[in-house]
Protein backbone atom coordinates (compact mmCIF):
# COMPACT_ATOMS: atom_id res chain seq x y z
CA UNK A 1 0.00 0.00 0.00
CA UNK A 2 1.35 3.52 -0.92
CA UNK A 3 1.78 5.95 1.41
CA UNK A 4 -1.56 8.20 0.32
CA UNK A 5 -3.49 5.71 0.25
CA UNK A 6 -2.74 4.38 3.70
CA UNK A 7 -3.36 8.21 4.89
CA UNK A 8 -6.82 7.78 3.41
CA UNK A 9 -7.64 5.57 6.19
CA UNK A 10 -8.35 7.06 9.70
CA UNK A 11 -5.70 5.25 11.48
CA UNK A 12 -2.52 5.84 13.46
CA UNK A 13 -0.87 5.56 9.85
CA UNK A 14 -1.65 9.37 8.57
CA UNK A 15 -0.68 10.37 12.55
CA UNK A 16 2.78 8.17 12.02
CA UNK A 17 3.66 9.68 8.53
CA UNK A 18 3.09 13.56 9.70
CA UNK A 19 5.57 12.81 12.63
CA UNK A 20 7.78 11.02 10.10
CA UNK A 21 8.14 14.24 7.29
CA UNK A 22 7.58 16.95 10.14
CA UNK A 23 10.71 15.37 12.65
CA UNK A 24 13.37 17.47 10.53
CA UNK A 25 11.46 20.45 10.72
CA UNK A 26 11.19 20.12 14.39
CA UNK A 27 15.30 20.32 14.21
CA UNK A 28 15.69 23.10 11.93
CA UNK A 29 13.15 25.06 13.81
CA UNK A 30 14.43 24.04 17.02
CA UNK A 31 18.65 25.07 15.87
CA UNK A 32 17.19 28.53 14.75
CA UNK A 33 15.05 28.94 18.32
CA UNK A 34 17.72 28.03 20.53
CA UNK A 35 20.39 30.44 18.40
CA UNK A 36 17.73 33.54 18.95
CA UNK A 37 17.21 32.63 22.83
CA UNK A 38 20.71 32.71 23.81
CA UNK A 39 21.36 35.56 21.82
CA UNK A 40 23.41 37.32 24.69
CA UNK A 41 25.10 34.85 26.03
CA UNK A 42 26.22 33.72 22.43
CA UNK A 43 27.03 37.15 21.72
CA UNK A 44 29.51 37.42 25.25
CA UNK A 45 31.34 34.07 23.70
CA UNK A 46 32.00 34.89 19.98
CA UNK A 47 31.34 38.61 19.17
CA UNK A 48 32.68 40.81 22.73
CA UNK A 49 33.37 43.86 22.84
CA UNK A 50 33.00 46.97 25.38
CA UNK A 51 29.40 47.73 23.27
CA UNK A 52 26.58 45.36 24.31
CA UNK A 53 24.07 46.96 22.33
CA UNK A 54 26.82 46.75 19.19
CA UNK A 55 27.97 42.52 20.52
CA UNK A 56 23.82 41.70 20.76
CA UNK A 57 23.31 43.51 17.07
CA UNK A 58 26.63 41.17 15.62
CA UNK A 59 24.94 38.26 17.09
CA UNK A 60 21.71 39.26 15.41
CA UNK A 61 23.02 40.11 12.46
CA UNK A 62 24.56 36.26 12.15
CA UNK A 63 21.03 34.71 13.13
CA UNK A 64 19.76 36.78 9.74
CA UNK A 65 22.68 36.05 8.35
CA UNK A 66 21.77 32.03 7.70
CA UNK A 67 18.54 33.32 6.09
CA UNK A 68 20.10 35.07 2.85
CA UNK A 69 21.44 31.47 1.92
CA UNK A 70 17.72 30.19 2.14
CA UNK A 71 17.14 31.05 -1.84
CA UNK A 72 19.91 29.47 -2.87
CA UNK A 73 19.36 26.15 -0.76
CA UNK A 74 15.45 26.62 -2.18
CA UNK A 75 17.08 26.41 -5.92
CA UNK A 76 19.53 24.08 -5.38
CA UNK A 77 18.01 21.61 -3.32
CA UNK A 78 14.63 22.62 -4.14
CA UNK A 79 15.26 20.94 -7.83
CA UNK A 80 16.64 18.56 -6.56
CA UNK A 81 13.29 17.13 -4.64
CA UNK A 82 11.79 17.76 -7.72
CA UNK A 83 14.06 15.58 -9.55
CA UNK A 84 14.87 13.01 -7.58
CA UNK A 85 12.16 12.99 -5.09
CA UNK A 86 10.66 14.24 -1.78
CA UNK A 87 11.93 11.13 0.39
CA UNK A 88 15.86 11.37 -0.93
CA UNK A 89 15.71 15.62 -0.16
CA UNK A 90 14.01 15.15 3.12
CA UNK A 91 17.11 13.09 3.81
CA UNK A 92 19.67 15.35 2.44
CA UNK A 93 18.30 18.33 4.49
CA UNK A 94 18.33 16.69 7.47
CA UNK A 95 22.28 15.85 7.16
CA UNK A 96 23.08 19.26 6.03
CA UNK A 97 21.27 20.95 9.08
CA UNK A 98 22.93 18.50 11.76
CA UNK A 99 26.08 19.23 10.18
CA UNK A 100 25.61 23.04 11.14
CA UNK A 101 24.10 22.47 14.36
CA UNK A 102 27.39 20.52 14.92
CA UNK A 103 29.46 23.09 14.42
CA UNK A 104 27.77 26.04 16.48
CA UNK A 105 27.80 23.39 19.37
CA UNK A 106 31.68 22.53 19.56
CA UNK A 107 33.30 25.81 18.13
CA UNK A 108 35.75 27.19 20.93
CA UNK A 109 34.95 31.08 22.10
CA UNK A 110 36.69 34.26 21.06
CA UNK A 111 38.90 34.07 23.79
CA UNK A 112 40.54 30.74 22.12
CA UNK A 113 40.07 31.07 18.60
CA UNK A 114 40.16 34.50 18.02
CA UNK A 115 38.54 35.79 14.88
CA UNK A 116 37.90 32.21 13.64
CA UNK A 117 35.16 31.61 16.09
CA UNK A 118 32.58 34.28 14.54
CA UNK A 119 33.70 32.82 11.48
CA UNK A 120 33.18 29.65 12.06
CA UNK A 121 29.58 30.36 13.72
CA UNK A 122 28.96 31.98 10.74
CA UNK A 123 29.45 29.24 8.63
CA UNK A 124 27.17 26.87 10.65
CA UNK A 125 24.26 29.28 10.81
CA UNK A 126 24.74 29.64 6.62
CA UNK A 127 25.28 25.81 6.31
CA UNK A 128 21.77 26.02 8.43
CA UNK A 129 20.18 27.75 6.26
CA UNK A 130 21.01 26.52 3.23
CA UNK A 131 19.18 23.40 4.52
CA UNK A 132 16.32 25.04 5.66
CA UNK A 133 15.70 26.72 2.30
CA UNK A 134 14.13 23.59 1.41
CA UNK A 135 13.06 21.77 4.26
CA UNK A 136 9.85 23.76 4.89
CA UNK A 137 9.13 23.42 1.14
CA UNK A 138 9.83 19.79 1.15
CA UNK A 139 8.11 19.19 3.90
CA UNK A 140 5.01 20.96 3.01
CA UNK A 141 4.67 19.93 -0.73
CA UNK A 142 4.93 16.26 0.99
CA UNK A 143 1.87 16.65 3.27
CA UNK A 144 0.13 18.32 0.61
CA UNK A 145 0.77 15.43 -1.64
CA UNK A 146 -0.08 12.78 0.54
CA UNK A 147 -3.03 14.22 2.32
CA UNK A 148 -6.29 12.74 2.00
CA UNK A 149 -9.07 15.16 0.08
CA UNK A 150 -10.63 18.10 1.77
CA UNK A 151 -7.94 17.80 4.58
CA UNK A 152 -5.07 19.83 3.00
CA UNK A 153 -5.37 22.64 5.14
CA UNK A 154 -5.52 20.03 8.73
CA UNK A 155 -2.24 17.92 7.48
CA UNK A 156 -0.32 20.62 5.76
CA UNK A 157 -0.64 23.12 9.13
CA UNK A 158 1.73 20.28 10.65
CA UNK A 159 4.15 21.83 9.07
CA UNK A 160 3.79 24.55 11.21
CA UNK A 161 2.86 22.71 14.34
CA UNK A 162 6.20 20.93 14.27
CA UNK A 163 7.57 23.90 14.93
CA UNK A 164 5.67 24.86 17.74
CA UNK A 165 6.81 21.22 18.96
CA UNK A 166 10.84 22.62 18.72
CA UNK A 167 9.53 26.16 20.43
CA UNK A 168 7.77 24.56 23.50
CA UNK A 169 10.34 22.05 23.99
CA UNK A 170 13.57 24.62 23.64
CA UNK A 171 11.65 26.65 25.81
CA UNK A 172 10.98 24.00 28.39
CA UNK A 173 14.83 23.37 28.34
CA UNK A 174 15.77 27.43 28.68
CA UNK A 175 13.41 26.86 31.67
CA UNK A 176 14.89 23.80 33.63
CA UNK A 177 18.69 25.44 32.68
CA UNK A 178 18.58 28.59 34.44
CA UNK A 179 16.57 26.63 36.90
CA UNK A 180 19.72 24.44 37.42
CA UNK A 181 22.40 26.37 36.35
CA UNK A 182 23.60 29.88 38.03
CA UNK A 183 23.08 32.77 35.08
CA UNK A 184 26.77 33.20 35.07
CA UNK A 185 27.08 29.18 33.82
CA UNK A 186 24.63 29.91 31.39
CA UNK A 187 26.15 32.96 29.87
CA UNK A 188 29.83 30.82 29.97
CA UNK A 189 28.96 26.90 28.84
CA UNK A 190 25.14 26.13 29.46
CA UNK A 191 24.15 27.82 26.35
CA UNK A 192 25.71 25.21 24.60
CA UNK A 193 23.51 22.27 25.58
CA UNK A 194 20.88 23.08 24.28
CA UNK A 195 22.77 22.71 20.84
CA UNK A 196 24.26 19.24 22.49
CA UNK A 197 20.38 17.96 22.83
CA UNK A 198 19.88 18.93 19.25
CA UNK A 199 22.94 17.03 18.22
CA UNK A 200 21.88 13.99 20.02
CA UNK A 201 18.51 13.51 18.71
CA UNK A 202 19.43 13.20 15.25
CA UNK A 203 20.42 9.87 14.76
CA UNK A 204 16.54 9.10 15.81
CA UNK A 205 15.28 11.58 13.18
CA UNK A 206 17.03 9.98 10.60
CA UNK A 207 15.84 6.43 11.45
CA UNK A 208 12.48 7.46 11.08
CA UNK A 209 12.57 9.46 8.32
CA UNK A 210 14.13 6.74 6.24
CA UNK A 211 10.85 4.69 6.75
CA UNK A 212 9.26 7.04 4.41
CA UNK A 213 7.71 6.21 1.31
CA UNK A 214 7.61 8.73 -1.85
CA UNK A 215 4.81 10.21 -2.57
CA UNK A 216 2.25 8.61 -4.87
CA UNK A 217 1.97 12.18 -6.63
CA UNK A 218 5.46 12.54 -7.85
CA UNK A 219 5.86 8.42 -8.23
CA UNK A 220 3.10 8.73 -10.70
CA UNK A 221 4.90 11.31 -12.97
CA UNK A 222 6.14 10.15 -15.90
CA UNK A 223 8.93 12.61 -16.29
CA UNK A 224 10.63 14.76 -13.87
CA UNK A 225 12.38 18.38 -14.74
CA UNK A 226 15.65 18.88 -14.93
CA UNK A 227 17.54 21.72 -13.32
CA UNK A 228 17.30 23.63 -16.67
CA UNK A 229 13.54 22.95 -16.93
CA UNK A 230 12.70 23.54 -13.38
CA UNK A 231 14.28 27.29 -13.70
CA UNK A 232 12.84 28.12 -16.82
CA UNK A 233 8.97 27.76 -14.93
CA UNK A 234 9.95 29.24 -12.03
CA UNK A 235 10.98 31.88 -14.32
CA UNK A 236 7.78 31.85 -16.23
CA UNK A 237 5.94 32.38 -12.97
CA UNK A 238 8.26 34.74 -11.40
CA UNK A 239 4.91 36.55 -11.02
CA UNK A 240 3.15 34.22 -8.89
CA UNK A 241 6.45 33.56 -6.68
CA UNK A 242 6.26 37.10 -5.91
CA UNK A 243 3.32 37.19 -4.73
CA UNK A 244 3.57 34.30 -2.68
CA UNK A 245 6.90 35.40 -1.18
CA UNK A 246 4.56 38.57 -0.22
CA UNK A 247 1.91 36.44 1.32
CA UNK A 248 5.20 34.69 3.59
CA UNK A 249 6.30 37.84 4.74
CA UNK A 250 3.38 38.05 6.95
CA UNK A 251 4.03 34.63 8.55
CA UNK A 252 7.78 35.07 9.03
CA UNK A 253 7.79 37.68 10.24
CA UNK A 254 5.20 37.68 13.13
CA UNK A 255 6.55 34.13 13.60
CA UNK A 256 10.27 35.51 14.57
CA UNK A 257 8.38 38.14 16.57
CA UNK A 258 6.39 36.03 18.96
CA UNK A 259 9.26 33.60 19.79
CA UNK A 260 12.68 33.92 18.65
CA UNK A 261 12.50 37.60 19.59
CA UNK A 262 10.41 37.85 22.80
CA UNK A 263 13.03 36.76 24.89
CA UNK A 264 15.52 39.50 23.76
CA UNK A 265 12.98 41.63 24.11
CA UNK A 266 11.16 40.60 27.64
CA UNK A 267 14.88 40.80 28.91
CA UNK A 268 16.34 44.04 27.25
CA UNK A 269 13.59 45.80 26.92
CA UNK A 270 10.37 44.71 29.01
CA UNK A 271 13.18 44.27 31.94
CA UNK A 272 11.38 40.83 32.50
CA UNK A 273 13.99 37.72 34.15
CA UNK A 274 15.20 34.68 31.73
CA UNK A 275 12.35 32.32 33.53
CA UNK A 276 9.02 35.22 32.53
CA UNK A 277 10.67 35.57 29.12
CA UNK A 278 10.75 31.64 28.69
CA UNK A 279 7.71 31.46 30.41
CA UNK A 280 6.09 33.51 27.97
CA UNK A 281 7.35 31.84 24.80
CA UNK A 282 6.47 28.40 26.15
CA UNK A 283 2.61 29.62 26.11
CA UNK A 284 3.36 30.86 22.86
CA UNK A 285 4.81 28.05 21.30
CA UNK A 286 1.12 26.05 23.08
CA UNK A 287 -1.00 28.28 21.85
CA UNK A 288 0.24 27.93 18.17
CA UNK A 289 0.42 24.13 18.25
CA UNK A 290 -3.30 24.50 19.32
CA UNK A 291 -4.83 26.84 16.74
CA UNK A 292 -2.59 25.73 13.76
CA UNK A 293 -4.43 22.73 13.20
CA UNK A 294 -7.83 24.38 14.18
CA UNK A 295 -7.67 27.23 11.78
CA UNK A 296 -5.68 24.45 8.79
CA UNK A 297 -9.20 22.38 9.12
CA UNK A 298 -11.03 25.06 8.93
CA UNK A 299 -9.74 26.84 5.80
CA UNK A 300 -10.22 23.28 4.41
CA UNK A 301 -14.36 24.04 5.06
CA UNK A 302 -14.88 27.84 4.22
CA UNK A 303 -11.47 28.39 2.06
CA UNK A 304 -7.99 29.66 2.19
CA UNK A 305 -8.53 33.27 1.42
CA UNK A 306 -11.72 34.51 4.13
CA UNK A 307 -8.47 33.38 6.79
CA UNK A 308 -6.07 35.32 4.97
CA UNK A 309 -7.53 38.69 4.04
CA UNK A 310 -9.65 38.21 7.46
CA UNK A 311 -6.50 38.14 9.36
CA UNK A 312 -4.30 40.61 7.69
CA UNK A 313 -6.61 43.02 8.41
CA UNK A 314 -7.00 42.65 11.76
CA UNK A 315 -3.25 42.38 12.11
CA UNK A 316 -2.80 45.77 10.32
CA UNK A 317 -5.32 47.05 12.95
CA UNK A 318 -4.34 45.81 15.96
CA UNK A 319 -0.26 45.09 16.21
CA UNK A 320 1.00 48.40 17.65
CA UNK A 321 -1.99 49.47 19.17
CA UNK A 322 -1.16 46.02 21.40
CA UNK A 323 2.48 46.85 21.63
CA UNK A 324 1.82 50.37 22.46
CA UNK A 325 -0.11 48.54 25.15
CA UNK A 326 2.40 47.15 26.63
CA UNK A 327 5.10 48.53 26.58
CA UNK A 328 2.51 51.69 28.81
CA UNK A 329 2.38 48.71 31.67
CA UNK A 330 4.77 46.29 30.77
CA UNK A 331 4.01 43.49 33.33
CA UNK A 332 4.39 39.91 33.20
CA UNK A 333 0.31 39.18 32.82
CA UNK A 334 0.34 42.05 29.89
CA UNK A 335 3.21 40.31 28.27
CA UNK A 336 1.54 36.96 28.26
CA UNK A 337 -2.14 38.54 26.97
CA UNK A 338 -0.41 40.62 24.05
CA UNK A 339 1.87 37.84 23.06
CA UNK A 340 -1.00 35.42 22.95
CA UNK A 341 -3.24 37.45 20.88
CA UNK A 342 -0.54 37.94 18.64
CA UNK A 343 -0.37 34.06 18.30
CA UNK A 344 -4.01 33.65 17.46
CA UNK A 345 -3.12 36.03 14.49
CA UNK A 346 -0.52 34.24 13.32
CA UNK A 347 -1.64 30.78 13.69
CA UNK A 348 -4.74 32.14 11.90
CA UNK A 349 -2.78 33.12 8.92
CA UNK A 350 -0.35 30.23 8.69
CA UNK A 351 -2.95 28.17 8.37
CA UNK A 352 -4.37 28.99 5.65
CA UNK A 353 -1.42 29.80 4.27
CA UNK A 354 0.92 27.32 4.28
CA UNK A 355 -1.35 25.13 1.96
CA UNK A 356 -2.72 28.25 -0.26
CA UNK A 357 0.90 28.42 -1.32
CA UNK A 358 2.01 24.70 -2.12
CA UNK A 359 -1.66 24.23 -4.10
CA UNK A 360 -0.95 27.85 -6.64
CA UNK A 361 2.67 26.17 -7.39
CA UNK A 362 2.87 24.65 -10.56
CA UNK A 363 3.19 20.62 -9.77
CA UNK A 364 6.69 19.99 -11.59
CA UNK A 365 8.14 22.89 -9.52
CA UNK A 366 6.03 23.16 -6.66
CA UNK A 367 9.22 22.01 -3.75
CA UNK A 368 11.09 24.41 -5.68
CA UNK A 369 8.32 27.20 -6.16
CA UNK A 370 7.38 26.76 -2.59
CA UNK A 371 10.41 26.77 -0.97
CA UNK A 372 11.75 30.25 -3.30
CA UNK A 373 8.84 32.02 -2.02
CA UNK A 374 9.04 30.99 1.78
CA UNK A 375 12.86 31.28 1.69
CA UNK A 376 13.17 34.78 0.33
CA UNK A 377 10.63 36.49 2.37
CA UNK A 378 12.43 34.86 5.52
CA UNK A 379 15.84 35.76 3.90
CA UNK A 380 14.63 39.87 3.14
CA UNK A 381 12.42 39.78 6.24
CA UNK A 382 11.64 37.22 8.86
CA UNK A 383 15.33 36.16 9.74
CA UNK A 384 16.18 40.07 10.39
CA UNK A 385 13.09 40.78 12.57
CA UNK A 386 15.22 40.42 15.51
CA UNK A 387 17.98 43.00 14.55
CA UNK A 388 14.89 45.21 13.27
CA UNK A 389 13.13 45.50 15.70
CA UNK A 390 16.10 45.63 18.26
CA UNK A 391 17.20 48.70 15.50
CA UNK A 392 13.99 50.24 15.35
CA UNK A 393 13.72 50.59 19.42
CA UNK A 394 17.15 51.48 20.07
CA UNK A 395 16.97 54.11 16.93
CA UNK A 396 13.70 55.85 17.98
CA UNK A 397 13.61 55.14 21.53
CA UNK A 398 9.74 53.60 21.16
CA UNK A 399 9.59 50.36 22.51
CA UNK A 400 6.19 49.34 21.08
CA UNK A 401 8.20 50.05 17.07
CA UNK A 402 7.93 45.94 16.38
CA UNK A 403 4.40 46.71 15.86
CA UNK A 404 5.00 49.23 13.29
CA UNK A 405 7.14 46.29 11.76
CA UNK A 406 4.30 43.76 12.13
CA UNK A 407 1.58 45.66 10.96
CA UNK A 408 3.95 46.59 7.67
CA UNK A 409 4.52 42.10 7.05
CA UNK A 410 0.75 42.09 7.14
CA UNK A 411 0.61 44.64 4.57
CA UNK A 412 2.84 42.79 2.13
CA UNK A 413 0.19 39.85 3.09
CA UNK A 414 -2.70 41.47 2.27
CA UNK A 415 -0.94 42.94 -1.10
CA UNK A 416 0.04 39.33 -1.98
CA UNK A 417 -3.38 37.62 -1.43
CA UNK A 418 -5.32 40.00 -3.29
CA UNK A 419 -2.53 39.69 -5.98
CA UNK A 420 -2.84 36.10 -6.53
CA UNK A 421 -6.78 36.05 -6.33
CA UNK A 422 -6.62 38.18 -9.37
CA UNK A 423 -4.23 36.00 -11.16
CA UNK A 424 -6.27 33.01 -10.55
CA UNK A 425 -9.16 34.90 -11.69
CA UNK A 426 -7.39 35.84 -15.24
CA UNK A 427 -6.42 32.03 -15.11
CA UNK A 428 -10.28 30.90 -14.97
CA UNK A 429 -11.32 33.28 -17.88
CA UNK A 430 -8.81 31.93 -20.20
CA UNK A 431 -8.36 28.04 -19.17
CA UNK A 432 -11.29 27.47 -16.51
CA UNK A 433 -10.74 25.82 -13.97
CA UNK A 434 -8.48 26.50 -10.95
CA UNK A 435 -4.65 26.80 -11.55
CA UNK A 436 -3.55 24.12 -9.18
CA UNK A 437 -0.59 22.48 -10.00
CA UNK A 438 -0.88 24.67 -13.14
CA UNK A 439 1.74 27.63 -14.91
CA UNK A 440 -0.15 30.78 -14.80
Amino acid sequence: MSASQSLQKPSQGGAKTIFSVTSGNFLEMYDFMVFGYYATAIAKTFFPGDDPFASLMLTLMTFGAGFLMRPLGAIILGAYIDHHGRRKGLLLTLGLMALGTLTIALVPGYATLGAAAPILILLGRLLQGFSAGVELGGVSVYLSEVAPKGRKGFYVSWQSGSQQVAVIFAALLGLGLNHLLAKEAVTEWGWRIPFVVGCMIVPFLFWIRRMLEETEAFSKRKQHPTMGQIMRSVGENWALVLAGMLMVVTTTVMFYMITAFTPTFGKTVLMMSDEQSFMVTLFVGISNLIWLPVMGSLSDRIGRRPLLITFTILMILTTWPVLHWLVGSPTFAHLVEAELWLSFLYASYNGAMVVYLAEIMPAEVRATGFSLAYSLATALFGGFTPAVSSYLIHATGDKAMPGVWLSFAAVCGLIGTLLIGRMVKQYQARHGGTPVGASL
